[in-house]
């Protein structure tokens, strides 16, 4: 499949049976965000994935880290209707990996005419290019995640020359109603959260995760992103223990309500979960969890939910499962080597 960019900057498409005026285009900001939402919710719906809101959707694209929104996100448009889109966005692990993201959202009418594989090409020619101005010592990546049950998804990436590398699951407790014997810590204690506390809060959490698979530095657009997101920054709803002016860790959960509108559920998000080296081994975690079950219940949540590596150094795994967590589905993440 190939694609030439033409003077406008537009990507033009050749040679994709069956789908007469398909063009890759740079998104018009912020007039496409809308359209570019719908298809992302659909195409994220019918792998059983997250659903965002159009707020939290132009706050995280308005505080992009290590992509150009004009040459590292294309609009998939079919004769001026919106199809999808896709990004690429760059990151360097700790390990020193360049890591290429590739993120390609279809909406499912679309589906099966060959649009996911043009522009999966017209995706990694552009990582390609940002690749070559990047290149260290270390290997260079690309990079993309699917649910194991879209088959579709999983199919194009082994096709294109992805292979698997990492293992993840959703995992769910169905019911808040009880409570977990977890106390805090000796020591610690969990304060309310105020404005002063953010930047301390968000730096903890990047140290804390510098030890696991696929880290790399944080940077000040995803602060800002951290600070924007309209949905995951309810700090109401967060669970954050101090030791003295040490931020020890902390579960910052939240309530999607227009992911629950849209599916009908009333499921609370149990995340970013992390406990800083000094703290860890101490139950620590486990306590901020049963902490924020009540949070959650007062919502009027009825179901937690939340992601996890399988092979969390830390073995986070065997935590979340402690305190009444199980796995529902699995998602994977492939890679491929940038020759």
């Amino acid at each position: 499949m190939s694609a030439d960019r033409a003077p406008d900057g537009e990507f033009l498409a050749a040679a994709v049976p069956g789908v007469p005026g398909l063009r890759f285009r740079p998104p018009r900001v912020p007039d496409d965000y809308r359209a570019m939402n719908d298809a992302a919710n659909a195409a994220r719906e019918a792998d059983g994935q997250f659903i965002t809101s159009l707020e939290q959707f132009s706050a995280f694209y308005d505080h992009l880290s290590n992509c150009d929104m004009e040459r590292d996100v294309f609009i998939a448009e079919v004769d001026g209707q919106v199809a999808g889109y896709g990004r690429c966005a760059w990151q360097r692990e700790h390990a020193g990996d360049l890591v290429l993201d590739v993120i390609c959202l279809l909406d499912p009418a679309w589906s099966r005419r060959g649009i996911g594989g043009a522009l999966q090409a017209v995706l990694e020619r552009r990582a390609t290019e940002v690749a070559a101005g990047l290149r260290g010592d270390g290997p260079a990546w690309f990079q993309s995640m699917a649910p194991n049950h879209a088959a579709g998804r999983v199919a194009l990436l082994l096709e294109s020359g992805f292979a698997p590398v990492r293992y993840g699951y959703t995992m769910v407790r169905p019911t808040l109603d009880d409570q977990p014997d977890a106390p805090l810590p000796q020591g610690l204690e969990i304060r309310e959260v105020r404005p002063e506390h953010l930047r301390a809060i968000w730096e903890a959490d990047r140290e804390a995760f510098r030890d696991h698979w696929g880290e790399g530095e944080g940077t000040e657009e995803q602060y800002q992103q951290f600070l924007a997101d309209p949905v995951q920054g309810d700090t109401s709803l967060w669970r954050v223990a101090w030791d003295g002016d040490r931020v020890a860790g902390q579960v910052r959960s939240f309530v999607n309500a227009a992911e629950n509108r849209r599916l009908g559920r009333t499921r609370g998000w149990v995340e970013n979960i992390s406990v800083r080296r000094p703290w860890r081994h101490r139950g620590l975690a486990r306590a901020l969890m049963a902490a924020s079950f009540p949070l959650l219940r007062a919502r009027g949540m009825t179901e937690g939910a939340l992601g996890v590596d399988a092979d969390n150094p830390t073995g986070a795994l065997r935590v979340y499962e402690s305190v009444g967590f199980v796995p529902v589905s699995g998602e994977t993440t492939y890679r491929k080597q940038i020759p």
